[in-house]
């Protein structure tokens, strides 16, 4: 079987490859070119970003020393107009914004694979660096957490589609972020220590958004003006610190965002916790839809915890209640006693 790789030329895309190679498939790498220069970048270890030529030189060095075929496709223009586009129009309504799980999607799952096959390069599946599992079942392909709890990835993977799992492999569900660096180490891979990327993009986010400063009220529930701001896109739901209205007593949290005056309305931690959410653009991924209550798990944020929830159309309901939902980022609902991905969706409200 031929499988292509996606590879960042980071350890864990690198060590999937090798994998696969390892159990007799033919391996080819392929890499997504996000970068096109409008930007300025930054330092920080981003997936989009000035550094991306770096990334795609030990990619191809990588591929080089494994003796497999390397590729790199032209995914720029795309991406731009729609995750970057995505990502200012979300913050410019007042919401947050999830990025990672869109381009893995659109871009990376969705765009890279068939830019590929058009170009007259034939596999069998696909594969990435992602810690996930997909197993197939009762005539679905199932979304499951991975095998190393801390790495798993399966929250920014909810919106990709059957057929998008039925042809993909994911090497590293069954593995632990130290056995990929010790396997890597074993087999000379340059990227064994390489640290991962923590951030979507290297430089500074407002660079992305384009709006010039706004100097705005900051104002508690009741209307009262604690301080200013430049900018109610520099906020989300929950923020604690960078609010610069320290003071005696109990701290403040940003409880909401007003687009439309300019204003950050802040309260205390009571405030910012939720019994209830309502989902929209919803993706249902290891069972088909369903009007039934259910109780599950749910993730409001991708380091966030699982929160034990009752799941009704479209409805989330938290019986212990739940800290800083943010509209706009994405919730994913997993199963109550299980790893498997149900579904997930946008935070409406």
């Amino acid at each position: 079987m031929t499988v292509a790789v996606g590879l960042s030329g980071g350890v864990d895309s690198c060590v999937s490859a090798l994998l696969l190679k390892e159990a007799g498939h033919n391996v080819v790498g392929i890499t997504m070119k996000l970068w096109r220069g409008r930007y300025k970048g930054g330092d920080k270890a981003g997936c989009f970003g000035a550094n991306e030529s770096q990334n795609i030189a030990a990619a191809e060095e990588f591929a080089k020393s494994a003796g497999i075929d390397y590729r790199v496709f032209d995914c720029s223009e795309e991406y731009d107009r729609t995750i970057v586009s995505y990502f200012r129009d979300t913050y410019l309504s007042g919401k947050t914004p999830n990025p990672c799980v869109y381009c893995n999607a659109l871009v990376k799952f969705g765009l890279l694979p068939r830019l590929a096959m058009e170009s007259g390069l034939e596999f069998d599946k696909f594969a990435t660096g992602h810690y996930a599992r997909v197993v197939e079942a009762d005539g679905r392909f199932k979304l499951f957490r991975a095998k190393d709890s801390a790495k798993d990835q399966s929250y920014f993977l909810y919106r990709l589609t059957q057929d998008q799992l039925a042809r993909h492999i994911f090497p590293m569900g069954e593995l632990t972020k130290s056995e990929a660096r010790e396997f890597a180490r074993e087999h000379g891979l340059v990227a064994a220590d390489r640290p991962d990327s923590q951030d979507f993009y290297s430089g500074e986010t407002s660079e992305l958004i384009g709006a010039s400063e706004r100097i705005g009220d900051i104002v508690t529930l009741d209307g009262k003006v604690v301080g200013t701001h430049g900018g109610y896109w520099k906020y989300t739901i929950g923020q604690r610190k960078g609010l610069g209205i320290g003071g005696a007593g109990e701290p403040y949290y940003v409880t909401g965002l007003d687009a439309a005056n300019n204003r950050v309305i802040v309260g205390r931690h009571g405030d910012a916790v939720a019994e209830r959410l309502r989902l929209t653009d919803i993706n249902w991924v290891s069972i088909c839809p369903t009007d039934a209550e259910f109780e599950c798990r749910i993730k409001i944020r991708s380091a966030s915890r699982l929160e034990k929830a009752v799941f009704r159309k479209g409805e989330c309901i938290f019986p212990s209640g739940v800290f800083g939902v943010a509209p706009g980022q994405s919730a994913v609902v997993y199963a109550s006693e299980s790893d498997e991905v149900l579904l997930g969706g946008v935070i409406l409200s």
